[in-house]
């Protein structure tokens, strides 16, 4: 059999599990892997401007594609930069693969040497080595199931001393079902079918993990004449039904949060019930829970549910209407004196901005407007975060970008970047801080230029730091040190090969819309905000 060379085998490994874009970095270690992969392999490699943003790029390509994102970096700092990209994609439960290089193994005094192995785990990203040049395949194999089944990034540890070593390669994919699934049978089953056919005020919640289930969610609520609602990953679900109450927990409209009241039954599908979606529990207080979920450490995680099934979210809901049906049970009634027209409408409170400052509330109301339709929506951490999961909507759940499940900020852009790379024929908004910006997304702007990506960047820009800003103002404390005189950042996108705009007005927001629509690529409006009128985080 030919023999190749190991960075080849790595590539070929790697291409054989269907990858065609990997996001990346290059250094001694991955240099040659990288070269292969695009010359010998024919895939695309998407450079980032740093280590950290490679992966993020790959977390979002995995959400919006639904397949195993793939990054690759160097050794020694490129992995240490990289630590708080791979905790935001195992908090996320992204499958990801990162073929990370490490120094050679016959030099442990290599300048950029580390124990890689234990840094990953701090992460709580699952590591596998490359174990010799003769075990490439299947260990590429491993790294790429356990991403699967794991739904964490699993990061791929190659020592460099092995890439120009030669071996036979095989192909070698671990092929294996890894979604069981199915419907819980026996005594509880019945149980919980009882507890929802008695109900009188149903609710149907629905998380990241019930996303592929939207139409049997759907039959069921209609039989069951119960509202839908979504936890924040999985927003979007039920875009244009009727009774949708979009999001379930603290970011609730009035009258959504007032009907859960109301509530006597909560049937949750794939989600976690986290502590923002039952409101400290106050949401879920005295009312029955039933919790279906495929991942049995969700079951009772944070709630004591009165009915925990380890199930398919699909299968059960169907399971669940079908003995509905054989038992006769009438629908609740629940939905027939809700009014579809206040169920998703957001107050809007008096504009109490300054002079030279666009109110921030009116300008995502009217942004949610004019944006275009079939966007990417994706929100870096801040302040301001809240409020656009509130007002701006998206069309489906893997059309929504959530960069904050570790609460670092400064990672949206470059998620945006790897939405845009997944889905090229679709335009992708961002929403960003002014810190954040300045932390991750000045970094990596031009990468979105040098690829041509149709990105609308909204910078809510308060000139602080906004969350520890409220602080200080609520103790009555100076808050100047959470102020900042950045640059224009209008001036920096255009500088960087983009379009900047700077909105301090209604009427300069309406000339950025005109803008947004005439766009040519990468665009930033800046939204001049006034850090005393910026709403406080609803969570």
């Amino acid at each position: 059999m030919e023999k190749i060379h190991v960075h080849q085998s790595l590539a070929k490994a790697v291409a054989e599990h269907g990858v065609k874009t990997m996001f990346g970095l290059m250094g001694d270690a991955n240099l040659f892997l990288v070269d292969s992969f695009v010359r010998d392999c024919g895939g695309q490699f998407v450079p980032a401007a740093h280590e950290a943003s490679s992966v993020l790029m790959a977390l979002a390509y995995t959400q919006v594609t639904g397949k195993i994102g793939v990054a690759s970096i160097t050794h020694g700092p490129a992995l240490t930069n990289t630590a708080t990209a791979l905790t935001e994609g195992v908090r996320g439960k992204a499958p990801v693969v990162l073929l990370a290089g490490d120094t050679p193994v016959a030099n442990p005094r290599h300048l950029q040497s580390i124990d890689q192995r234990e840094l990953v785990k701090a992460t709580g990203a699952g590591f596998e080595q490359l174990r010799t040049p003769e075990t490439v395949a299947a260990d590429v194999a491993r790294a790429f199931y356990r991403a699967a089944v794991e739904r964490r990034p699993i990061v791929l540890n190659m020592p460099a001393d092995f890439m120009w070593q030669e071996v036979a390669h095989t192909r070698q994919v671990l092929d294996v079902f890894s979604a069981p699934g199915g419907v819980s049978e026996g005594g509880i089953l019945d149980e919980a079918i009882g507890m929802i056919a008695s109900a009188r005020a149903p609710i149907i919640l629905a998380g990241a993990g019930a996303i592929d289930a939207r139409d049997t969610l759907i039959k069921l609520a209609d039989r069951l004449e119960a509202p839908l609602a979504t936890t924040l990953k999985a927003k979007g679900l039920f875009t244009g039904h009727k009774y949708d109450m979009d999001i379930f927990g603290t970011l609730s409209t009035p009258a959504a949060y007032e009907l859960i009241d109301k509530a006597d039954c909560i049937v949750c599908f794939g989600t976690g019930l986290h502590s923002f979606t039952t409101d400290q529990g106050k949401l879920v207080k005295n009312k029955r829970v039933i919790q279906i979920d495929i991942e049995p450490t969700a079951i009772g995680n944070s709630v004591h549910p009165d009915a925990g099934l380890v199930a398919d979210a699909g299968l059960t809901a169907e399971t669940i209407a079908w003995w509905l049906d054989e038992a006769e049970i009438p629908g609740s009634g629940f939905t027939r004196d809700i009014d579809p027209d206040t169920l998703r409408a957001h107050p809007v409170a008096a504009d109490k901005s300054g002079e030279g400052f666009v109110n921030y509330v009116r300008a995502l109301d009217r942004l949610e407007e004019a944006l275009p339709k079939d966007r990417i929506l994706v929100t870096d951490g801040g302040r301001f975060m809240t409020e656009v999961w509130c007002r701006i909507t998206v069309r489906d759940p893997r059309s929504n970008i959530v960069t904050a499940n570790f609460g670092a900020i400064g990672q949206g852009l470059q998620q945006a970047i790897g939405a845009g790379v997944a889905a090229p024929d679709r335009p992708v908004v961002l929403f960003t801080g002014d810190g954040g910006f300045m932390m991750g997304g000045i970094n990596e702007f031009n990468t979105a230029v040098r690829l041509g990506l149709d990105m609308i960047v909204i910078l809510a820009n308060d000139s602080a730091y906004g969350a520890e800003h409220i602080q200080f103002l609520d103790r009555k404390m100076d808050p100047s040190l959470t102020q900042f005189d950045w640059p224009s950042f209008a001036e920096v996108a255009t500088s960087l090969g983009g379009t900047g705009l700077e909105v301090r007005s209604a009427e300069d927001l309406e000339q950025a819309i005109t803008a947004i629509e005439g766009r040519a690529g990468p665009i930033l409006i800046d939204l001049k905000l006034d850090p005393n009128d910026v709403p406080r985080m609803r969570i």
